[in-house]
């Protein structure tokens, strides 16, 4: 069993700074879980432009605004708490948070732990 506190993970090399947004890596590659599992934090007036084209991901927002616009489309969804988004295509995106939006995060396949985005948005595949 592996128990972990979001405190001692935030206290810990599992908080990765990406700039714009702060991400709590609670469960990585390394636990062999298949998925990895995040609290991250989107800080208020930014916009990230993102494309995970390596990992699918999946993001319920526990607190904050923004929303998220669809690259190829140029559709805009509002995120409020308790909506989920799901990544199921890689989309291509711009996330906009207009107050701190604390967001739960799975990607598939799991992150290593220190991962950031590359100029193209996205993180590179574990070894």
């Amino acid at each position: 069993m592996i128990v972990r506190t979001l405190e001692e993970c935030q206290q810990s090399e599992r908080a990765v700074n990406g700039g714009n947004w702060e991400s709590v890596r609670m469960l990585l590659k390394e636990d062999n879980m298949g998925f990895s599992f995040h609290i991250t934090t989107i800080f208020a007036n930014t916009e990230t432009p993102i494309w995970y084209k390596n990992h699918l991901e999946s993001v319920y927002c526990i607190s904050g605004e923004g929303e998220i616009e669809t690259c190829d489309d140029g559709k805009i969804y509002p995120i409020k708490p308790g909506t989920l988004y799901i990544l199921d295509k890689n989309d291509k995106h711009l996330l906009r948070a207009t107050a701190d939006m604390q967001m739960a995060c799975v990607f598939n396949p799991p992150l290593n732990g220190q991962e950031v985005h590359d100029d193209e948005g996205a993180y590179a595949l574990a070894d």
